[in-house]
């Protein structure tokens, strides 16, 4: 098993936080090549160990067969010393790990929300869309508002490729009994429908039936729909197992709701929109509105109990975030 790792010192770190991909290259002029050396496994602990990582060397050894350099690499990054490939004094890989482990942990707690409100929004979309236009009525761009041809085309290639290539019972058995039908109605096309997909519905919906679903979650059009912007960033994220805990979200921010309608967003602790605490806060609000029992709140403060070392201040938690409203009961 080999991987490619970086051997000499990097000019700029990645803005994900890892390695930087510039180590390896050798510059030709204007053009740079890739010169990066596969390295095995041993070959790899062997050199994070000169950097100063701490650790058992067999067992760094199985770790780096379970889990590439390149991707632990993420969380041994802040250890490093500015301006070195070396780490800071101390650095164990129980350390490393843990923050791996956290992560890891923290994406299937994000992705049990997310999937619970895409198909709370999936639920309601199709119930008010095919009320007022019918199952099919979705085929029309008519009914979709502001969806150009070209995106109503693209939406549309999406669902009859997700229908194709699904072997899901339901498709078939439709398939097979309704010959001269060459779509889905949406309640079953909603289930072969992405998060995207979900997504340009609602952006595309009319304004009534987006401002009927957004009251539901006591907030404004405008603001669900970019929370869901939001979400299906963080979603894509979490599907590709990216690293999630310390991620910062600028340029990508969702919408606060409004003070003076939705004080329990603003005091006694204001929630960032830019930062992993702002999106977690903003899970626990829409946990709250679609799935109050699942108890979600409960079983994240238990992951930061079971992991106390992670410092969850890069995350932006502020030290008072448990007085948060909005952490502390279901409120608006």
């Amino acid at each position: 098993m080999l991987g490619y790792v970086s051997v000499s010192k990097p000019t700029k770190p990645l803005s994900f936080g890892i390695c930087s991909i510039l180590v390896g290259f050798f510059i030709s002029g204007a053009a740079m090549k890739y010169a990066k050396p596969a390295l095995t496994p041993e070959q790899q602990a062997d050199l994070i160990l000169q950097r100063g990582l701490i650790a058992d060397r067999d067992t760094l050894i199985q770790r780096l067969q379970s889990v590439s350099y390149y991707r632990l690499s993420a969380y041994w990054y802040p250890f490093r010393q500015a301006g070195s490939e070396q780490l800071s004094p101390g650095v164990t890989l129980d350390v490393v790990w843990d923050r791996y482990v956290f992560d890891r942990q923290l994406r299937l707690l994000v992705m049990d929300v997310i999937e619970r409100v895409e198909i709370a929004i999936k639920t309601c979309l199709v119930i008010e869309h095919t009320l007022q236009h019918g199952p099919f009525g979705y085929l029309d761009r008519v009914n979709l508002p502001g969806m150009t041809i070209d995106q109503h085309r693209t939406f549309l290639e999406k669902i009859r490729n997700g229908a194709k290539n699904s072997r899901e019972e339901f498709v078939l058995h439709f398939n097979a009994k309704y010959t001269s039908e060459t779509d889905l109605p949406l309640w079953m096309a909603a289930e072969v429908m992405t998060f995207g997909g979900m997504l340009s519905l609602f952006r595309h919906a009319d304004k009534a039936i987006k401002g009927k679903i957004a009251a539901m979650y006591g907030v404004s059009d405008d603001v669900l729909e970019s929370w869901l912007l939001t979400l299906n960033v963080v979603r894509n994220m979490c599907a590709h197992h990216a690293r999630l805990w310390n991620r910062g979200f600028a340029g990508k921010e969702f919408a606060v709701p409004r003070k003076h309608k939705h004080p329990a967003w603003h005091v006694p602790v204001a929630v960032p929109n830019d930062r992993m605490f702002g999106v977690l806060t903003l899970l626990r609000y829409l946990q709250g509105r679609v799935a109050p029992q699942s108890q979600w709140d409960e079983r994240f403060r238990k992951l930061l109990t079971d992991h106390p070392a992670i410092p969850i201040h890069l995350m932006g938690f502020p030290a008072d975030w448990m007085t948060c409203a909005i952490w502390k009961k279901q409120t608006t």
